[in-house]
């Protein structure tokens, strides 16, 4: 099964007096890019939540969102950053002396500076937390991913009914192919015919015109263009079934489906080709466009 790289979860819980809540998102990316995003007292978790979060994704660009909250009514250790408070006490009294201003700091101005006051959590909460959390997390983690296999389940119906279209062109192409080489002796015995005004005399076995077909064939040949496309659908039926990320693969698969058939487009001379190579290319490029997406 196919994942999208497009997801969304999150899960919330109480333990411990504090309300814990966790919002993970993916998007589109060429590798796996995992941010975390925690309260500052709190990032000795980060690790392990981020860790959390890579066993389940191998690509994507993930951002997760947590946020630890007492719970109403609970009380949080205050504290007072007696450095930070000396400095801008310091830094006060310079600017009063410089430029002979009559107001002082008073004990309110002080308390609503950044950083003077400073809610500690004790470290016995953050390891009491550590298994609540990361419950949480692996929770909203569950969710997206989940979201991720059901668009991942609608990219894969999408990208299959491409596959379809183009083994149908493939199997007009193999017709079309397969008449060339008379199509091209008719149309230079015609020519002949016109210029020389004696169709009894160009015989079927002449050694010049057997020559000049069987260089047009083979200039005209798209016989292993064609066998290569068909194991690349092969390839892209089996990636499509397969239980692992497979976007890079999948992407790689759709270049090389489209080089072949720009070779056919370049070899052929025929009017068919040119219109189911330009159907081929649509259907492609529709491919393409969901690859991107693709875990």
């Amino acid at each position: 099964m196919i994942r999208s790289m497009t997801g969304f979860g999150q899960h919330g819980l109480v333990s411990g007096g504090y309300r814990l809540h966790a919002e993970v998102r993916s998007v589109n990316h060429r590798y796996a890019e995992i941010a975390v995003r925690i309260p500052r007292e709190w990032l000795s978790l980060e690790d392990e939540v981020k860790r959390e979060i890579q066993h389940a994704v191998r690509r994507g660009k993930v951002e997760a969102f947590v946020t630890i909250e007492k719970e109403a009514g609970e009380t949080k250790r205050v504290e007072i950053d007696w450095t930070a408070a000396e400095r801008y006490v310091q830094a006060a009294g310079e600017l009063k002396a410089r430029f002979g201003l009559t107001d002082s700091l008073s004990l309110k101005d002080l308390l609503t500076l950044p950083d003077v006051l400073v809610i500690r959590e004790t470290k016995s909460d953050a390891e009491a937390l550590t298994g609540p959390l990361l419950d949480c997390v692996r929770e909203a983690v569950g969710a997206m991913v989940r979201m991720r296999e059901t668009e991942g389940t609608r990219l894969s119906m999408y990208v299959h009914e491409c596959l379809v279209r183009l083994e149908r062109l493939h199997g007009e192409m193999a017709e079309t192919a397969a008449g060339t080489a008379e199509e091209h002796m008719t149309k230079l015995r015609t020519r002949l015919t016109a210029l020389l005004g004696d169709a009894a005399a160009i015989r079927p076995d002449d050694p010049r015109l057997v020559t000049e077909v069987a260089l047009m064939a083979d200039k005209c040949d798209i016989g292993e263009e064609l066998s290569r496309l068909s194991s690349h659908f092969e390839q892209c039926r089996s990636l499509l079934a397969a239980d692992e990320p497979a976007g890079r693969r999948f992407d790689f698969l759709v270049q090389e489906m489209n080089r072949e058939v720009n070779t056919i487009g370049s070899k052929s001379n025929r009017l068919e080709f040119a219109g189911q190579v330009i159907e081929m290319k649509a259907e492609l490029e529709k491919m393409r466009e969901q690859a991107q997406n693709i875990e």
